[in-house]
């Protein structure tokens, strides 16, 4: 007679809450770190993020977290992806931190992702787990705590299938008034490539829902350019429509 062989492996994981937060400073595509001191005063570098607590979900905690790290607010963040990867958690010295901060025993942890596209809003951080908040190249980082290297690269192509789906998003980001340029630079940054200046012109002409306005620039070093102006109502009239179809 055969016998079944029980599972006697401990299910022991913690559930954590990570934000990434993507902006385009000085002409380039950044993410917001969270800088944290480590014993000897060895610096570090992480997305903002921690375990969650047992009284509230996700959406609460990733709201918490940007909050009490960056001190922003009004983010709107989203839930795009999550990291179960036992691996995460083999670095020592990364779950020395996080047990020291925590003070809890740290086994295997899952953490939820949410990600957002944001303007830079300068702000004094106040936590104490934390020194301060940087704005960093998504192709100059330093050395991060965990997977979240990996994390911020999931989230580039994120951001770029979101805006695929959803262009709003760019204009989201931009001031209510642009230039061609303006557009057009903060798509290359996005994407990670350059477009041709006549036919990106071409294209976003073609839109239907950009509006050229009678304003142009003032004191600049070079010709003038026309702004623009993003018209929502135009907008979600070709993407019912699209949707429709």
């Amino acid at each position: 007679m055969k016998t079944q062989k029980i599972n006697t492996e401990i299910l022991y994981p913690h559930v954590s809450v990570d934000c990434v937060l993507l902006s385009i400073v000085d002409d380039k595509l950044c993410v917001l770190l969270a800088e944290l001191t480590r014993e000897n005063d060895v610096k570090g570098f992480k997305l903002p993020g921690s375990l969650i607590y047992e009284t509230e979900d996700l959406d609460q905690a990733a709201s918490r977290i940007l909050k009490e790290s960056t001190g922003l607010t009004r983010i709107p963040l989203k839930q795009f992806k999550s990291f179960g990867d036992p691996a995460r958690t083999t670095n020592k010295d990364d779950v020395h931190w996080l047990e020291n901060a925590s003070k809890l025993k740290v086994g295997r942890i899952v953490t939820v992702a949410y990600l957002a596209l944001c303007k830079v809003r300068k702000r004094q951080n106040t936590n104490e787990k934390y020194n301060t908040a940087h704005w960093m190249p998504v192709d100059e980082l330093p050395r991060l705590l965990f997977d979240h290297e990996h994390i911020i690269k999931a989230a580039v192509q994120e951001i770029r299938r979101w805006v695929d789906r959803e262009p709003k998003i760019v204009f989201d980001y931009l001031p209510a008034k642009f230039t061609a340029t303006e557009l057009r630079r903060t798509y290359e940054l996005i994407y990670n490539k350059k477009f041709d200046v006549r036919n990106f012109h071409k294209k976003m002409n073609s839109f239907g829902y950009i509006v050229a306005t009678d304003e142009m620039e003032e004191g600049v070093p070079h010709r003038s350019a026309r702004f623009y102006s993003f018209d929502k109502v135009k907008y979600k009239k070709i993407y019912a429509k699209l949707s429709n179809n």
